[in-house]
């Protein structure tokens, strides 16, 4: 990065709640997020400069667009101030938290406001998969299925079981530890949910198959939701330290970025890496871009990582695209502590989308909160040890967008 960006707070919603069921929608996530956050941040709405929004299907669940005024709206203290809606899929948060990003270091702005949101459970299962399908190539692929997105990460795991070989009890352990670790997580989506025996195995009965070799706990979870960070250049961070006691070397800044797209069609995708080590060679590409702009020499520098795992079969891949298991080799990771609390590299402490939840919009902004919480000691049950350097990975459609960051403590290189 340029310039050191700061994360000096954020807030989120609690994921298992269903918002249409309250009688409250969009502008109310917006009301009840952006004050938490500015008041984390110990940050006054007039001292925001700028406001990125992140949200993939505004119009199609709630009939809504111009989400930009729609903050403005919830929280009048920031009229008047340029507002901008990203898109990128489930990868719209991060795309809109690498917008503001940006802008501070470019010197537009000190301080900018990053919120992403998501109402998706106010219309049926099937709407819902519906509508989230329009990511993918409409008219193009995932015919025919009845959930295009289990359809397509399922298409997903048959090129991995036919390169590299699938053992679905790797996928079974993964969603074990992601449920499990989402249990000590108080604003997850399935914190209180119970599991009977069988409910990770190829168990017909109480995990059935919902899309090819996919089965009910291989599967995310449909999420109401909104995360926010308020992000700060030095010059605004060192005078907010003064003001509020804080140490700047015990803070969170971002301190690299990557960001890819591939092609839309999964087809496409899977064609093109054909011949290559990686199934998806932008996604590694990006990860190894926040990794040198981050001055970190790869996972081994890191302590936590907060990875995109909307399906099993995207952990396990995502896994070897971060450099912790080579490819085709991400289930020994899974199986032998790696990826556990206390292991090589805890991922998804927070649960991860799997048991967190993802509201598609507000998935990447509330990776960047999850991370920048575990480098400052502030993530509660869930806690990394001595976590000071973490890694997001946030992908959008069917790998077509990558973006991945790595959130420190401080803005020091490590050695």
């Amino acid at each position: 990065m340029t310039h050191p960006v700061y994360v000096l707070g954020g807030a989120q919603t609690d994921f298992a709640r269903n918002w249409s069921k309250e009688g409250l929608g969009l502008v109310d996530m917006f009301a009840e997020t952006v004050p938490a956050a500015l008041a984390d941040a110990r940050v006054d709405d007039r001292e925001v400069g700028v406001i990125h929004v992140s949200n993939l299907a505004g119009e199609l669940f709630a009939g809504q667009s111009q989400l930009g005024g729609m903050v403005i709206a919830a929280v009048p203290g920031l009229d008047g101030l340029p507002s901008t809606r990203h898109e990128a899929a489930c990868a719209s948060g991060s795309t809109a938290v690498l917008a503001a990003c940006a802008e501070i270091e470019s010197g537009r702005y000190d301080v900018a406001l990053v919120v992403g949101v998501e109402l998706m459970r106010n219309v049926s299962a099937q709407t819902a998969a519906e509508y989230l399908g329009t990511a993918a190539w409409a008219g193009r692929e995932a015919l025919e299925v009845k959930y295009p997105w289990p359809a397509l990460f399922a298409d997903i795991a048959v090129e991995y079981e036919r390169r590299y070989g699938l053992d679905h009890a790797h996928l079974g352990r993964f969603a074990e530890i992601a449920f499990g670790n989402g249990s000590r997580n108080g604003l997850a989506q399935t914190r209180d949910w119970d599991f009977p025996a069988g409910s990770f195995d190829e168990n017909d009965e109480v995990n059935p198959i919902v899309e090819g070799m996919l089965r009910k706990t291989d599967c995310g979870r449909i999420t109401d939701g909104a995360a926010a960070v308020v992000l700060a250049g030095p010059k605004f961070a060192r005078a907010w330290a003064q003001r509020t006691g804080a140490d700047l070397d015990q803070e969170a800044t971002i301190a690299g970025f990557g960001h890819r797209t591939a092609t839309l069609l999964l087809a496409d995708k899977l064609a093109q890496s054909a011949e290559q080590d990686y199934l998806f060679p932008h996604l590694r590409g990006a990860v190894e871009d926040a990794y040198r702009r981050a001055g970190i020499s790869g996972v081994a520098d890191l302590d936590v990582a907060e990875i995109h795992d909307c399906f099993t079969i995207n952990g396990l891949v995502t896994l070897e695209h971060i450099g912790l298991a080579a490819p085709g080799k991400g289930g020994e990771a899974v199986m032998d502590g790696s990826i556990e609390l206390g292991g090589r590299l805890p991922v998804n402490p927070s649960g991860g989308l799997m048991s967190h939840g993802h509201p598609v919009g507000a998935t990447g902004v509330r990776m960047v909160l999850d991370a920048a919480r575990q480098v400052t000691g502030r993530a509660g049950d869930h806690q990394v040890d001595n976590a000071r350097r973490a890694l997001t990975v946030n992908i959008g459609g069917s790998f077509t967008t990558a973006v991945s960051t790595v959130v420190t403590r401080g803005t020091r290189t490590p050695a």
